[in-house]
């Protein structure tokens, strides 16, 4: 028996954190965090503790499938299916043209390599289509759409890793890991040591709600109003960062206009909380030195995401909560380019956040600056017509489960000439697909940590506290006599037997571009080196990649250091509090109705033990299925029982799931996660194992973001009652 302990970096969630892998003759037997490591000082989730699971787990798949004429599968060589699908690809794209083939992206696209990305981007454009759909905006869209509308600072936030105050909506960092990268207790320790302050507005008494200073625990879907009575407070008792304003900031006579309305007795009636806790919050807020405020999924998934974000932005920027020209950058990029390096104290205008780019062929939807609206997707498969998608290319995600309307994607993944699933598991989008992909973990492959290096560019509030990077090779090689492949490297394949030539940027592809670089034109002749890859993605890093691989573990790099430089002569850009568009989003939630005969409001949570979409290995000692919380009060009062199956229905349809007491939930609502459960009409005998689908209940054309596209996925009316007797 031979064994080692190699270190790496766990890629289940975005905290990726730094691991020991413990491998016993070549078998990955136990993961545990890194001790030494100074940022995460040995945190791991469950999810990371437990992924040894995945490498041996029976259900894996180590070989390609393919559908036979009567739906089983069987085993084919993973390169004699790309030659098949190639061949299929090529013959729908001369029928119909490239639009007919789209690509979605799932969360593990994004994690497992940061070659995906830049892959697919170059995929993608050699077949000539400009479909390519991710979970961005099914997610947190409103985080890049409001920059949009708002303008961004062109230097980091200020102080979200040590912050005299932090807003928290709808965002529970303890379970999510959205927020500083690392240990989440650690930065709550922190702030409270500092005498920090900790707001948190969420309909659920989270595990980050219990540690908040104030918790504002309202009905769902008042994240706005409650927003706007902050910024009333703020503004009415001149708490602002009035300096600041003036020179930086345009739009606050109409913001101050909009948000009149919004007084501390209007939420609090709309909202269900004390009008002096708005108050209490406002004042907390707007008199602290330094701070931050981000919003979660929940927000997002109210089909209200980017007014949510949009408003908190206007807060950060009204309290002048952004690093000021001289100040040092601490956690300063390592990653990703110098060139794009926020360092500059000057506000960059407002720019596109919608309406440019690919015009979708439903509900006016078209580009955005978090993608393509992902909630199109199903009808752009089923819409006859020129430019109808024929063929779905789906790396690293489960859109059959994912995606909100279940039963329209569904049916739309089933209607396609082509389906080809790149997965490790027979998820429901693998049950549906022509070709099911075999992939590789992500210990079996190099990668990086470039895409928490990248957070930052994102959104508020996340991402490492210093500079951190890190490089890790394979540390164990795919399981003897398997047939698995990374998910980039299917792409190049399956590019070059199809006769294209790919172009590799850069950086992160669309995410992350570098203007004026040019793409590295690959070999397609042969399978290229991964680190060579790396490197070439890397290029222009404040840290060359070169450098990063010779730490094992990781390093801080914090030299050369990084400060905020002054603003250029004569620069005229501004942030704009005032945005027609989003004012007037405001405005109308005043009079947005409520409809009639759905007691309960459905709301969205996440669970410690999955990412997303769970995966076979899910630990043990976890449930198996999602099951839907109610506050005990309300359980009494359906007459139900914790463990008891009941029906939840919505305007759309009905799904089962499998009741469970939680006193943390608001009265009147229900808490469940999203993506569980399997195919529409085969998962209800199967609740109590495999879970259920809030996602079915979504109609995609109903009430929804008209940015994103992104339907009502939290805050849905539904009726709650006990299973029929013969579906319970």
């Amino acid at each position: 028996m031979t064994s080692r302990t190699s270190p790496s970096i766990c890629r289940v969630c975005m905290n990726f954190c730094p691991v020991d892998v413990e491998i016993v003759d070549g078998v990955v037997q136990r993961v545990s965090g890194d001790r030494t490591n100074p940022i995460y000082r040995g945190y791991t989730c469950v999810k990371g503790r437990t992924q040894a699971a995945r490498y041996t787990d029976p259900s894996r798949l180590l070989h390609t499938l393919v559908r036979r004429p009567d739906g089983t599968y069987a085993p084919i060589p993973t390169d004699e299916a790309i030659g098949a699908i190639a061949e299929k690809l090529t013959g729908i794209v001369d029928r119909f043209g490239p639009r007919s083939v789209a690509l979605f992206g799932g969360t593990y696209m994004a994690m497992d390599s940061p070659l995906n990305l830049s892959m697919v981007d170059a995929f993608m454009t050699a077949v000539g289509s400009p479909l390519t759909f991710t979970t961005s905006t099914i997610d947190q869209p409103g985080k890049p759409l409001a920059k949009g509308f708002h303008g961004a600072w062109m230097a980091p936030s200020q102080a979200f890793d040590d912050p005299d105050v932090a807003l928290l909506v709808g965002n529970n960092p303890f379970v999510s890991h959205q927020g500083r990268n690392g240990a989440p207790a650690d930065f709550f320790r922190g702030l409270a040591a500092r005498g920090g302050r900790l707001i948190v507005i969420d309909p659920r008494r989270t595990e980050t709600a219990k540690r908040a200073t104030l918790h504002l625990q309202p009905r769902p879907g008042e994240d706005a109003a409650l927003l706007a009575g902050m910024i009333r407070v703020i503004l009415a008792e001149a708490l602002h960062d009035t300096e600041f304003v003036a020179e930086n900031v345009t739009g606050v006579d109409a913001l101050r206009a909009v948000v009149a309305p919004f007084t501390p007795d209007v939420v609090a009636a709309r909202a269900d909380v004390p009008a002096e806790d708005v108050v209490a919050a406002a004042r907390m807020f707007g008199t602290a030195a330094k701070g931050y405020a981000a919003a979660g999924t929940g927000p997002n998934m109210t089909a209200k995401g980017t007014l949510v974000e949009y408003l908190l932005l206007c807060l950060d920027t009204l309290c002048g909560h952004w690093m000021r020209a001289g100040d040092r950058v601490r956690n300063a990029l390592s990653l990703v380019p110098a060139a794009i390096q926020p360092d500059k104290a000057q506000a960059l205008p407002p720019f596109p956040a919608y309406g440019y780019g690919e015009q979708l062929r439903v509900r006016g939807l078209t580009m955005t600056a978090a993608g393509l609206p992902t909630a199109a997707m199903a009808d752009e498969i089923l819409l006859p017509g020129e430019g109808q998608v024929r063929a779905v290319v789906s790396v690293g995600g489960n859109p059959a489960a994912c995606v909100p309307d279940q039963l329209k994607m569904v049916e739309a993944l089933r209607s396609l000439d082509l389906l080809v699933q790149v997965d490790i598991q027979m998820s429901p989008t693998a049950a549906l697909a022509d070709y099911v992909i075999a992939s590789t973990l992500p210990f079996e492959m190099p990668g990086t940590n470039l895409m928490v290096d990248f957070l930052p560019l994102y959104a508020n509030g996340v991402g490492l506290p210093e500079s951190w990077a890190h490089y890790t090779p394979a540390v164990v090689d795919p399981p003897d006599g398997s047939d698995v492949i990374e998910q980039w490297r299917f792409l190049h394949r399956l590019a070059g037997r199809m006769g294209l030539q790919l172009g590799l940027y850069p950086a992160l592809g669309e995410v992350i571009h570098i203007e004026g670089s040019e793409p590295l034109q690959l070999d397609m002749t042969q399978d290229p080196d991964t680190d060579d890859l790396l490197e070439h993605i890397h290029t222009g890093s404040r840290i060359p990649f070169t450098e990063i691989k010779q730490h094992p573990r990781g390093a801080l790099f914090p030299d050369p250091p990084v400060h905020v430089r002054p603003r250029d002569p004569g620069w005229e850009g501004r942030l704009d509090v005032g945005n027609a568009i989003m004012l007037t989003d405001l405005g109308d939630e005043l009079t947005a109705p409520e409809p009639e005969g759905y007691p309960f409001r459905l709301i969205s949570r996440r669970l410690m033990h999955v990412m997303n979409a769970p995966t076979f290995a899910a630990p043990q000692t976890r449930p198996r299925h999602n099951p839907a919380y109610l506050h005990p009060a309300d359980l009494a009062g359906l007459g139900v029982e914790a463990g008891d199956v009941v029906e939840i229905r919505s305007d759309r349809t009905a799904i089962l799931a499998v009741a469970e007491a939680d006193d943390t939930v608001r009265p009147g609502t229900v808490s469940i996660s999203h993506a569980f459960g399997g195919l529409p009409g085969e998962d209800d005998a199967d609740v109590r194992r495999a879970g259920s689908n809030p996602g079915r209940l979504v109609a995609d054309d109903g009430v929804h973001d008209r940015f994103s596209g992104q339907p009502r996925m939290s805050n849905v009316p539904v009726r709650i009652g006990p299973a029929p007797v013969d579906r319970r």
